[in-house]
Formats: structure tokens, sequence, C-alpha cells
């Protein structure tokens, strides 16, 4: 039999011609209905953006360049700022109003319960703690033991051996999770606790933790572990919120012991990573009412996600002694003020002797860079601490824009060089430290929920000036010229990178 032909059409030149015609009329028309209609409504809304980008960005640099780029390139850039425009964090008050009958209870017993352990207000200690508790919204408490993890296989260690002890319940909170080696071992102890009856909450930040799989969080809810995302955005008022971060590190053991620092889980914070090697980090496991205290930020973002209101404990063991002095400072963009700015304005204003900063992003705005100044105009002993090594390379070029302002009033920089240096430490005289989550950068002051002890005890600010002298031994100090001496295209990316710091 014979296949039947294909059926082939031919066409001519005068027929190609037709068609590119055609085509070229298509183009023009829809070039015409872009130019008419569709780019003029951009523009529109690119400038009632940018009317609302002054009213309401917070910074001055931030504003400058919402507006250009509203203005100028409103297709772009509409888009990214209601993204990424955002900095005030809406619905986690109201979703919290809304669950008052309950919530409140649970935060009235808890500051009953504490109540006994508050520092008193005419105490120098507390004279000193006054308006840090002011910002965080909660009274420091004494009488805790407190124990300084400077390693990740001694902080996990401690967590795990912890966890397994726990009577009752766990909750957990880390911004990034990763499913390796340390990851897996984690996982395994939490299904084995929930299995054993043991109360398993666990938080994880949606975008910190995004390469998480799905089967990680299946197999521990099939375990019976109560775990969840934290996600900024809910519903269709906060859909497009998603530049803020819930970053705080929280782990609390049936309302008794709890550690808070700078440790995620994962294998290169126990410096196996190939491209950092040792990784440099710190936390504090604390023992006593602080540790009850950190049960209120986490039963309040617990809430923001589940809508569901813990039953904790609450009732604060027999002290061991007299114990050191601890405040529980979370911050967050859902707070009234911006209260990690004021917090690390506070702290910097108040030096007058010492002043060591660990951040291993440093991306401070004017406000803050003033106050360093002047610290170190004051005669303050001012030291920061950064890491050698980049992960953020946008935040690490943005650093090297600091350094002439920070030399020229005698301030001193240094970089760490066995590994990379993740740990967020301050240091204010012998009068307070503060070990948590919160770097000094654009993030972690406006955008991030993050949280801190602040200690304010003699012997500990000793053991953390101690550890710090032994990091400074390893660091080396940065010359006034380190971004001078450099290539002229480095220049201006550091200076392209401060620019759009606000925007980071």
């Amino acid at each position: 039999m014979r296949r039947p032909r294909p059926l082939i059409i031919q066409f001519g030149f005068a027929d190609e011609i037709g068609l590119s015609c055609i085509f070229v009329e298509n183009v023009k028309e829809i070039l015409t209905i872009l130019a008419l209609y569709v780019l003029p409504v951009f523009n529109l809304i690119g400038i009632v953006n940018a009317l609302h980008a002054v009213m309401h960005v917070r910074s001055p640099r931030g504003t400058i360049a919402w507006v250009v780029t509203l203005i100028t390139i409103p297709l772009l850039a509409i888009p990214l700022y209601w993204t990424f425009g955002r900095y005030k964090f809406h619905g986690y008050v109201k979703t919290r109003r809304e669950g008052d009958q309950e919530i409140n209870v649970q935060v009235k017993a808890a500051l009953a319960s504490i109540e006994p352990w508050y520092v008193p207000f005419d105490a120098p200690v507390g004279r000193t703690f006054a308006l840090y508790e002011e910002l965080a919204g909660l009274r420091a408490t004494h009488s805790n033991q407190l124990e300084l993890l400077e390693d990740g296989t001694t902080a996990f260690d401690h967590m795990f051996d912890a966890i397994r002890k726990a009577t009752d319940y766990v909750l957990i909170h880390f911004f990034i999770v990763h499913d390796d080696k340390l990851g897996r071992a984690f996982h395994a102890l939490l299904e084995e606790r929930a299995r054993a009856g043991i109360r398993v909450y666990f938080l994880f930040d949606s975008i910190g933790s995004r390469k998480l799989p799905n089967r990680y969080v299946r197999s521990l809810r099939m375990a019976g572990v109560h775990v969840h995302p934290f996600r900024s955005s809910r519903g269709r008022i906060t859909r497009l919120q998603i530049n803020f971060r819930n970053h705080r590190k929280i782990l609390v053991i049936d309302g008794q012991t709890a550690f808070v620092g700078g440790f995620n889980v994962g294998d290169e914070y126990l410096g196996h990573d190939k491209r950092f090697g040792s990784w440099r980090d710190t936390a504090i496991q604390v023992t006593g009412p602080a540790a009850m205290s950190l049960q209120v930020p986490f039963m309040e973002d617990w809430h923001w996600i589940t809508r569901e209101t813990l039953q904790l404990t609450w009732q604060v063991p027999g002290g061991e002694g007299p114990g050191q002095e601890v405040l529980v400072l979370a911050t967050g963009p859902a707070d009234e003020l911006e209260t990690c700015h004021l917090y690390y304005l506070r702290a910097i204003n108040s030096a007058r002797e010492r002043l060591w900063i660990c951040s291993p992003y440093f991306v401070p705005d004017q406000a803050l860079v003033s106050a360093i100044q002047l610290a170190a105009l004051r005669g303050v002993d001012v030291r920061i601490m950064l890491p050698e090594k980049p992960d953020h390379l946008m935040v690490f070029l943005s650093s090297f824009s600091y350094f002439h302002e920070l030399h020229q009033v005698g301030a001193r920089v240094f970089r760490y060089q066995p590994g990379f240096m993740h740990q967020k430490v301050l240091l204010v005289d012998n009068e307070i430290t503060a070990v948590g989550s919160s770097n000094l950068d654009n993030r972690s002051c406006f955008l991030n929920f993050e949280l801190n002890l602040l200690v304010a005890h003699p012997d500990f600010i000793q053991q953390v000036a101690d550890m710090l002298t032994r990091d400074f031994d390893q660091c080396r100090e940065v010359v006034e010229d380190e971004m001078t001496c450099r290539p002229i295209g480095f220049q201006v990316m550091v200076r392209l990178a401060r620019v759009l710091s606000p925007l980071q």
C-alpha cells in the first residue's frame, strides 16, 4: 500500500513578506497598547507607591532608593516594593489580640510565677537593666545558673542531653535546619522523644530552612512532633509580607532549662563545612526563671502560626544559690518601636570603658555608626570582630565601606582567621553582656524577629571578656587602607553594596 504523501505547503517570497508585515503590524499594535495604556498605568501606580515610600519607609536612603526606582522603572520596582518594601510586620499583634483571653492568662501566670525572682528596681543592677526592660516588656530575673558554650560540639551535646532528659515538653525554634548528619540526628531524637510521650513543639523559619525536604517534616509529624514552619505571610492582607524572618534560636526543656545563641541545626555549625572549616559560635545554657521567661516569645510565635495556646509549666524551681541576673530581650518588626535598633543604641551610648561587638554581618545605619564613633571619641576601647570569609557577598562587601569612618575616630576592626565567625556577642564595660541571635545590620535591627540574653553579673561578664580576648588573639586587625588599596572595581562594588543596604 502506498503511503500517503505528506502535505507540503510552500510560501512564495511574496507570502513571506506578507507574513512579516503582519508580524510587524502585530508588534506595533502591542507596543502601541503598552505605550498608550499599560505604561501610564504602571507609571501612575509607581508614583502612588513612591508617595507611600516617602510616608512609610524608615530610612532616608531607603526612601530615596525606592522613590527613584519606582518612578524610573515601575514595571520592575512595583512588585519588588510590594514584596520587600514593608518595614512593619502586620497581623502579628492583631492575632495576639484575638487570642487575648487564652494567651494573656498564660502570660499573667508566667509573670506571677516569676515575680519573686525579679531584680529590684532600686538595686544597682536593676538600674542597669531599667531601659532594656522597657524594650523587652519583661523584667530581669536573678538566681539563674548560666553556662557559656563556645563551640558547636559542646553546644549540641548539651542540647541533645537536655532534650533526652525532658519529662513533659520541649520547645524548639531554629532559623535554619538542614537534612544532613546533625539534622538527621536531631530528627531521630525528636521522633524518639515524641514517641516516648514528650510534647515536642518545633518551629523553623520557612525562608531560612527553604531547602529542608518535605519528608523531613512529614516523618516528624507522623511520629507525633508538633512542627510548623514560621511564615510571616498568612491570609490575603499579608500575602506579600515575605521580607521578614524569624531569626530566633530557642530551646526550652520543661520550662526549667533553656538555650539561646547563634547556632542553627546543620553540619557547618560543627565545623564540618568544606568551604568554611572551623565554625566559631556562642550560646548560653540557662537554668532558672529566665528559662521560663523564654517561653513567652515562643508561645507568641506559636500562636501566630497555629492560633493555638500552649499549656506550659510556670512554676520556677528552687534556686541553686544567688545565681546571675538575666533579661530575655525579644525584638521584632511587630513591635511598636524599633526595639532591636534601640537596644544597640542604648548599649553603645552607655559604654564608658569598653565596647566589644562580634557580628558576622556588619551593616549598621548612620545612627549606629555615629553612636560607635562617639563612643570611640569618649575614649572607649571600641573593638568590632567580623569574619574573614564571606558567606553573604553583598553584606560582606558593605562592611568595607565603614572601615574609614571607624578608623578615623580610633575604633578598631578585626577579622577572625581560623574559620567562619558567626557569634553574636556584645560586651559593654563591666556592666552588661549579651549573647543571642541579632547581628549589627539592617535586617536584624528592622526586619527580623531576634532574641538575646542580657547578663549583668560580673563573673559571667568576665567569662565573656576572657572568651573574646582569646578570639581577638586569633584575629588580624584591619589596617586603615584596607579598602583603598584594593582595585577600583572592588571599591565600586563596596559602595554599591552600601547604597543598596537598606534594601537587603
